[in-house]
């Protein structure tokens, strides 16, 4: 029986988009095409491989305009802000090709009197991408790009929500003269894409959503000696220490925290604030998120879109109405943003103070536009609130003392810490987490390292 993929518009809740589902028997035959097309791809040159993957994205650049509007239809950003996830897609894209000489280079080992004795890079071979929707080119292009660089066939399974993002992947590598065949498109229902990987049809996994569905596929790619790498979230701290920066501080975690209507697994969801500067501190960061503006995200003046449903809405609001029946303050009234529609995807931002780690608010992942504020009085506490937390993705530290920020990140169980910025990937470094922000790694000379296995060589010359 066919089935139908349906992304459901946030924005009025229509249909959007609808594909038909890829069968099994369609996914079966799409993996067989791309570990066939790999053997020629990998034949390759790395300059030449580099060279159609930099024009895949100099096509997906020349879209901007047109891609943003779909992101904005398909997972509700407002409008205004998607072209920076293009922009950002392309720093990172063309920072790991540029890596790639880098990272994939010969080990230089002394030869010992050896003809040839190296360590080489070779790729896995068949590298499955699950893509999520809350940032649909930035979290498929970490892997795609390096994979395909490192000489291994892709095939991208991306969310149901953002389909016609996957479709674009597949346009741009199309036109950029990608060997038919290295980069497959499937669009399967979550029940197929499990069923695949307990067939073992890939090499790698490359999945990036919540710890739930992580946890499922690892079970399912268990009995295969594939690698699966996994990045699941975070409920990501920040500490506003008594020498901070007090209004440049709160205005940029109300970007941290409320950008992309808090749907980032980096964003800020809970504030440590030394009492020396609370007061200050939590005015200011009320005034500032009573700043921005909700609505149809097709609309340049829009600031805060609605969520990607009304049912991650209502987990929001649910999580609101705990923290307030036992005791928290809410800061954002109703009359604050009239779009604010009970009920459905549209929600307002909401600051919480007098919150504490009883309250699921300040320990389970919101992914929506809450954050809570709590007082500390020294680092020590800060240190114990902010590790006190099962995931560990970011943290983030705001002080004109970057040697106290050094001191105070290295006792941080996070994959990284920030100073005076937040919610950032810098493509040059590592992205990882600890915890059940899950394992792998991603960007960075290191994100090779995931996508390629060693092979020795060993060569000694025969005696005249």
């Amino acid at each position: 029986m066919s089935s139908n993929i349906t992304c459901f518009s946030p924005v009025d809740g229509s249909v959007y988009a609808e594909r038909p589902a890829t069968s099994l028997s369609e996914a079966r035959v799409k993996f067989a095409k791309a570990r066939e097309a790999q053997k020629s791809w990998v034949a390759l040159q790395l300059d030449e491989r580099c060279a159609i993957l930099s024009a895949a994205v100099d096509h997906l650049v020349a879209a901007r305009d047109e891609i943003s509007l779909e992101i904005a239809w398909q997972m509700g950003r407002p409008v205004a802000q998607c072209g920076g996830e293009i922009s950002g897609l392309e720093e990172r894209a063309r920072h790991m090709l540029a890596i790639a000489p880098e990272a994939l280079a010969d080990a230089q080992l002394p030869q010992k009197e050896l003809a040839l004795r190296t360590m080489r890079r070779e790729p896995l071979g068949t590298v499955l991408v699950v893509a999520p929707w809350n940032y649909p080119f930035l979290t498929a292009a970490n892997a795609i790009f390096p994979a395909l660089a490192a000489g291994n066939a892709v095939v991208l399974k991306h969310s149901a929500q953002t389909l016609v993002c996957g479709e674009r992947f597949f346009e741009a590598f199309s036109a950029a003269g990608l060997p038919e065949g290295v980069f497959q498109l499937c669009l399967t229902t979550n029940e197929a894409t499990t069923s695949l990987i307990q067939e073992g049809l890939h090499d790698h996994i490359v999945f990036t959503g919540s710890v739930a569905v992580g946890r499922h596929l690892q079970e399912a790619n268990a009995k295969h000696f594939s690698g699966i790498d996994l990045e699941l979230g975070g409920k990501d701290p920040a500490y506003v220490r008594s020498d901070a920066n007090v209004s440049w501080a709160a205005e940029n975690l109300v970007d941290g925290a409320f950008f992309n209507s808090g749907q980032s697994c980096c964003g800020i969801e809970r504030i440590y604030v030394h009492r020396e500067v609370y007061r200050a501190f939590v005015d200011r960061f009320a005034e500032v998120t009573k700043s921005y503006v909700l609505g149809n995200p097709t609309d340049d003046r829009v600031t805060l879109g609605p969520l990607v449903s009304g049912k991650a809405a209502d987990f929001v609001r649910s999580q609101v109405a705990e923290a307030v029946g036992r005791g928290a303050r809410a800061l954002i009234g109703p009359g604050d943003f009239p779009a604010d529609k009970p009920g459905s995807a549209y929600l307002a931002p909401q600051v919480l103070v007098d919150v504490t780690h009883d309250m699921r608010v300040m320990t389970e992942e919101s992914f929506g536009p809450v954050v809570g504020i709590m007082v500390v009085d020294s680092d020590e506490e800060a240190i114990r609130l902010m590790n006190d937390s099962d995931f560990g993705l970011t943290a983030s530290i705001w002080t004109e003392d970057l040697f106290a920020a050094e001191a105070i990140a290295a006792r941080m169980e996070t994959g990284t810490c920030f100073a005076n910025r937040c919610d950032y990937l810098d493509p040059a470094l590592a992205w990882s987490g600890v915890k059940d922000t899950g394992r792998g790694c991603s960007l960075s000379t290191h994100a090779y390292d995931h996508l390629t296995r060693l092979k020795s060589y060993h060569f000694r010359a025969q005696p005249e």
